[in-house]
Parts: structure tokens; C-alpha cells; sequence
């Protein structure tokens, strides 16, 4: 199969024209292209025959070996290679972020009429279609990664992962397994379905024993069958590195009844010889998870596909942490400190920070084989995605780190950072009082400044100017002392990452932010993330939507927010001031927030320069007062501050329904052709 390239691109002396192109999972290649006038390039490359896997590419610009220049499109280019056709010529031009409009809602959120109870990727699919119609450009999910730890409702949390490719099963559609051979087990599913899908929200645990047992009940009647299959075996080389050690994982945590691997009574420590006998030991019970997977994907690469066929691109999340508890943590410790937790400072989220329990990463570790972990990880998501959301970008500049055993999210520090001698202190002008620090693990002579030290009674007990320099050092310390350094750590990682696959990159920048973020994610074309209820620039109360850069995601609310309506009812004093301030009405604002209102704030975020503005499905329903949810406060999906949240919404309308909403899918389409995103 041969690829033949033309694109017509002003360079400068010493520019030249490259190609980033991918095929399925396999690494990127680099293919130069030529030119006779600077204006005209060409260039060709072979690809081995018969293969159907997607390709993608995007082009680049090098000069003096170095990339200077990417496209930065909201779709890379698109390659549906077919068997019967052996040459393709590509006539392109170098694309520019679109402006595009999007939704955004967590997959079990779904609703069909043919669901299980919780969402899938049958629905996913349908959401697309939606999308379609309104002339949205842009999905977006949580993560969608198995989540199995206890079989309980405590593993509703989509981003304690126990594997970081493994696809959840409960996102499996089962109707598209076909029908179980024995009647009366279908007669007593269907019953079950119709009970637990009427639920106004999932309940996590009947849902997935229900899911489980018929998927059980497929695979012994029709497993072997499949297992046979040619795609099944193409499936299982692409994939059998990180399959197998999860399939082991699975059973055994069943086995043992429980996921924590250091208390089973075999294999706690992971042996690659050992578990290759395991899995020929019990092939049967192994090959039920490889079946589970397969048809995972299966039904998610036809979502993708379908997506990319009609030029909406499918946002995929990526989690920052894995559960201690996982197939990473117990098959690749090395790339693990198991004595470290991440979390997050205080924030609007959370006044006491935040304890997510996942180990922190030993960089140093990841970057002796080139970050392969995570480049693996990335190809992988490229398969299904064509954008991604790195959850907690920050962590890639540093992480927040609580020492085990703490719990509290204040007793946290962060790493990798610059600790400080007791003389830098007191050079400060600040008296050394050992409460308002953390002695670093490392080096017990340097010490991190509590995060909230001024809550201390050393700092309440210090006088005028002894506070006013401890001030100066806390501001320099947190803001300032680490920029170039995090800088530096980021550059590290990132490049490897965001290059190896043709996704676009899209950062969850929130929270305590540190300058050199900003110089990160600009050298590298990530797009940020705008809220304007959360702005970054300092005095302001609420982001002036102008201002937002082109290479950005805004949105109005997210998964860890109340929903546009929410943040409306529960703060009237705030709710008044953006009536009068931003919006610039007159008068009382509403108690609570009419269609009227929330289409305004919608058009309003979907005129500013973001290249994507992907808004909350519950935010698209809230401007049909007939369609919304009358309780606003039950649409929130997480709270961030209560550690044990139940991740249970679920949309009250079925997609069925959306889809043929044909006046409010035209009123969306309007106000999305109307403010230029279509």
C-alpha cells in the first residue's frame, strides 16, 4: 500500500516539511517530504498490504533537526485504508484549529432504552449520533478504564484504575453479544434489566452483578468460539503485554477475594514465569477476561471509528494515578513508590486538600527506557480517541505527595521540589519554628513549608515583621523558587508523550497553578482548561471569556463542579453578581436559573476564541426548561472534598428520546451555527 503526500506550504530558508504518521498502535514514523520551489511538497511511503488499521498523520516543520512548528488541528488527517485499494493520494493543506462545540458527560451517565442499567458503549454511540445532528464536533468522557477493586459501590470512582488499558465491563453492550441460548435465564435477565434501567440512578452494584452473570453465562456458551476467531487473535498480539498480566490480576483477585496482592496467600509477588504457568493452568477462567476485553473493543473502536468518520472528535481521560491496588502497581513496581500518595492542596475544591491514595511515580525510573510506559499507554488510548485530557496535568511538573501513613491532604509537599536548609530560612528573617515544616524523607537537613502553616500557632505568636517575611518566603517558596526547576521536570516527560501519537492534547490545569504551567503547555500546544467561575488571573471573580486563548477547552462546569444550574441556586449573592456584572442585566437575578438565562451563558462561552468549547449535557438540557431535571443539585456528578462519593448519576432522558427531539436538536443546532462552531 503506498501513500502519496502533496500539500502546498510556504517555507522559509532552512524549513523543511515533515509527516508524523501512525498506523493503529505501532510508533509514530517521520516521513520528509521534498520540494523544487519552497511552495510544493511531495513524498511517498509504503505500508505493508492488507492492513485495515486506521491512519492517521499530522504535518510538521523542522529546521536544523528540530520540530518548530505542528499543526495543531482539532482533527488530525484521516486515513480509512480499504484491502481492495493499494495507493492513496492525499491532497491536503495544513489545518488550523477549528472552532468547535462539544458535549461532555461521563459514559455510565447514559441512559437507552436498551441499556443495562448504567451506560455503554452502545449508548456512547448513539450520544455521537446525537452530537451528529446538532452539529457538535466533540464528545467528551471520564475514564472508561476497569475500575474492579471490591465489587462494591466504592469502585463507582472512574479514576481508581486497576489497569491503565484494560476497558471497565460494565461498558459492555449486551445486547450486541446476542441473546443467551437458554430461555428462562433470559426471561429472568430481561426482567432484571428492565428493573435496575428505570432506576433514576445506577445502582452500581446490582447493575454490574447483573452484567456480570450474563457476560459469565455468554462466555461459556459461545467463548471458545470466539476465542478462535481471526479478529480475536489479532487482538491478542496487539495486545497480549498488558492482557495477560491483567487477566492473571483479575482471577486472582476473585480467587483471593480481594485486589490487595500483597496479602494473597501465592503470586503476591509478581513473576512473568510464574503467571505464564497460571494462565495455562487455568485457561478457561483467564480466557473469560481476554473475551470480555475483545468485545470491549470491538464496540469501542466502532464508536471511534464512526467518530472520526464523521469528523467529531471523541475525547478520551486520562487518569494521573493508578490504584495502589492494580495490575501496574503489582506487575511493574519499579516504575512505583509505594510510600507516597498523591493528592492535591487546598483548593476550592477542598480546604483540606486532598488524598487521592495513588503511589507517585518514580520518574527517574520511567525516563532509563524513554517513558515507554507511558508512550504504550498513549498509542493504546490513540486506537479509540482523537483528543485526550491529561487529568491533573500539573502532577507532570510536580506531584502533591503525602507521606504514608498520613491521610490528611495538608500533610502533603510537593515532589520532586527544592527543599530548604534552616539556614535559607533564617536568611528570610523568619525564626525557625520546626511545626510550620515538613522534614524532607530524602535529605532530613532541608525542610517544605507546611501548606498551611499560617493555621499554625508559631505563626499566630510571631510578631509584626517576623510574619511579614514568613509571607514573603511562603510566596516565593510555592510561586516562585520552582519554576524553572518544575519547567525542566515537565520538558522531561511531556514531548515524549504528547509526540507519540497524533491526538490532541488537552490539559486539566486547575488548582494551584505554577507559572512555568503556562510555558509548558504554550511550548508544547496543549490546550488549557478555561472555567470562568475558576479564573486564573488573580483579583478577578469571574474569567473574562475574551481573554481566553485560542489553544483552549472552556467549559462552563465540569464532573467536579455543580452544574451551571447548581452553582446558580447554591450561591444567590454570587449568582447576582454575574447577573449584573457579566451578563450585564438589571435588576434581581432569578432564584433559579430559566432556559433563557442558560442559553445566553452558553452562547456566550461559545463565542469566546477557545478552539473547544464542550459543555456539560446537563448545561445543553438545561435550556429546554420541558427537558431539564427539576432537581438541579441531583445532576452533580462528584464532589471532590467527600472522598467516598457515589458516582451514580445518570441522565433522567434516554438518547432515544434526544434523537428524536427534532426541535430541540434544531434549536442547539442553531445556536451552534449561530456563534460559528458548526
Amino acid at each position: 500500500m503506498q501513500l502519496q503526500f502533496k500539500i502546498e506550504y510556504y517555507t522559509q530558508w532552512g524549513e523543511s516539511v515533515w509527516i508524523s504518521l501512525s498506523q493503529g498502535n505501532k510508533p509514530a514514523v517521520r516521513i520528509p517530504l521534498s520540494t523544487l520551489d519552497g511552495k510544493d511538497w511531495t513524498g511517498t511511503v509504503d505500508l505493508p498490504d492488507g492492513s485495515e488499521e486506521l491512519i492517521t498523520y499530522r504535518y510538521y516543520i523542522e529546521r536544523d533537526g528540530h520540530e518548530t512548528r505542528i499543526e495543531v488541528a482539532t482533527m488530525p488527517h484521516t486515513i480509512f485504508p480499504k484491502k481492495s485499494k493499494t495507493v492513496y493520494e492525499q491532497h491536503d493543506w495544513w489545518s488550523e484549529p477549528h472552532h468547535v462545540a462539544g458535549v461532555a458527560v461521563p459514559v455510565f451517565s447514559l441512559r437507552s432504552e436498551d441499556s443495562q442499567g448504567v451506560g455503554d458503549f452502545g449508548d456512547l454511540l448513539k450520544l455521537v449520533k446525537w452530537a451528529e445532528q446538532t452539529g457538535m464536533g466533540a464528545v467528551q468522557i471520564l475514564p472508561i478504564n476497569d475500575t474492579t477493586i471490591s465489587h462494591t459501590w466504592t469502585d463507582s470512582y472512574p479514576y481508581n484504575i486497576i489497569s491503565v488499558y484494560a476497558l471497565h465491563p460494565m461498558y459492555l453492550n449486551l445486547q450486541k453479544l446476542g441473546p443467551l441460548s437458554n430461555a428462562k435465564e433470559m426471561t429472568k435477565y430481561e426482567k432484571e434489566r428492565k428493573r435496575v434501567n428505570a432506576l433514576p440512578k445506577i445502582d452500581y452494584e446490582a447493575v454490574n452483578n447483573l452484567k456480570r452473570s450474563y457476560m459469565r453465562q455468554k462466555y461459556e456458551q459461545d467463548g471458545a468460539k470466539v476465542l478462535r476467531t481471526k479478529g480475536y487473535k489479532a487482538f491478542y498480539e496487539r495486545n497480549h503485554e498488558w492482557l495477560k498480566p491483567y487477566a492473571a490480576f483479575s482471577y486472582l483477585r476473585d480467587k483471593y477475594g480481594t485486589s490487595q496482592f500483597s496479602v494473597w496467600p501465592a503470586y503476591s509477588t509478581y513473576n512473568a514465569e510464574e503467571v505464564e504457568a497460571l494462565i495455562k493452568q487455568e485457561k478457561h477462567e483467564i480466557g473469560y477476561h481476554y473475551y470480555i476485553q475483545y468485545n470491549l473493543h470491538i464496540q469501542l473502536m466502532e464508536v471511534g471509528n464512526y467518530a472520526r468518520e464523521k469528523g467529531i472528535i471523541l475525547k478520551g481521560d486520562i487518569p494521573i494515578g493508578i490504584s495502589t491496588n492494580s495490575v501496574e502497581a503489582w506487575a511493574e513496581p519499579q516504575y512505583f513508590n509505594m510510600n507516597g500518595q498523591t493528592g492535591a492542596p487546598p483548593d476550592m475544591f477542598a480546604t483540606d486538600g486532598q488524598n487521592w491514595g495513588f503511589p507517585t511515580y518514580n520518574w527517574d525510573v520511567m525516563a532509563r527506557d524513554g517513558y515507554r510506559w507511558w508512550i504504550h499507554r498513549m498509542r493504546k488510548m490513540a486506537e479509540y480517541f482523537s483528543a485526550y485530557r491529561i487529568d491533573h496535568i500539573l502532577g507532570f511538573c510536580r506531584i502533591w505527595e503525602i507521606p504514608v501513613p498520613y491521610k490528611s491532604g495538608l500533610m502533603g509537599h510537593f515532589a520532586p521540589a527544592l527543599p530548604m536548609t534552616i539556614e535559607e530560612i533564617t536568611r528570610y528573617g523568619v525564626p525557625f519554628k520546626e511545626d510550620m515544616y515538613l522534614q524532607d524523607a530524602k535529605d532530613p537537613t532541608r525542610y517544605h513549608i507546611k501548606i498551611a502553616a499560617k493555621q499554625e500557632d508559631d505563626y499566630e505568636l510571631m510578631d509584626e515583621a517576623s510574619r511579614h517575611a514568613f509571607d514573603h518566603m511562603y510566596h516565593e517558596f510555592f510561586y516562585c523558587r520552582h519554576n524553572q526547576f518544575w519547567y525542566e521536570e515537565a520538558m522531561k516527560k511531556l514531548p515524549a508523550l504528547t509526540r507519540s501519537t497524533q491526538m490532541i492534547a488537552c490539559g486539566e490545569d486547575l488548582g494551584m497553578i505554577p507559572e512555568c504551567m503556562s510555558w509548558v503547555m504554550n511550548k508544547l500546544e496543549i490546550l488549557s482548561l478555561e472555567i470562568q467561575s475558576m479564573p486564573k488571573a488573580p483579583g478577578l471573580e469571574f474569567g473574562k471569556l475574551q481573554d481566553n486563548p485560542v489553544l483552549s477547552v472552556c467549559t462552563i462546569s465540569s464532573h467536579d463542579t455543580p452544574t451551571l444550574r447548581g452553582w446558580w441556586e447554591e450561591d444567590s449573592e454570587r449568582a447576582q453578581r454575574y447577573y449584573n456584572d457579566v451578563l450585564g442585566l438589571e435588576g434581581d437575578a432569578p432564584e433559579k436559573a430559566p432556559g433563557w438565562l442558560c442559553e445566553t451563558i452558553i452562547r456566550q462561552h461559545l463565542e469566546c476564541p477557545s478552539a473547544l468549547c464542550i459543555i456539560a449535557l446537563q448545561d445543553w438540557l438545561a435550556v429546554d426548561e420541558s427537558l431539564r431535571y427539576p432537581d438541579a443539585a441531583a445532576e452533580r456528578i462528584n464532589v471532590p472534598a467527600n472522598s467516598r462519593h457515589y458516582w451514580r448519576y445518570r441522565m433522567h432522558i434516554t438518547l432515544e428520546s434526544l434523537l428524536k427531539n427534532k426541535s430541540f436538536t434544531e434549536h442547539i443546532k442553531e445556536i451552534i451555527q449561530s456563534t460559528h462552531r458548526i
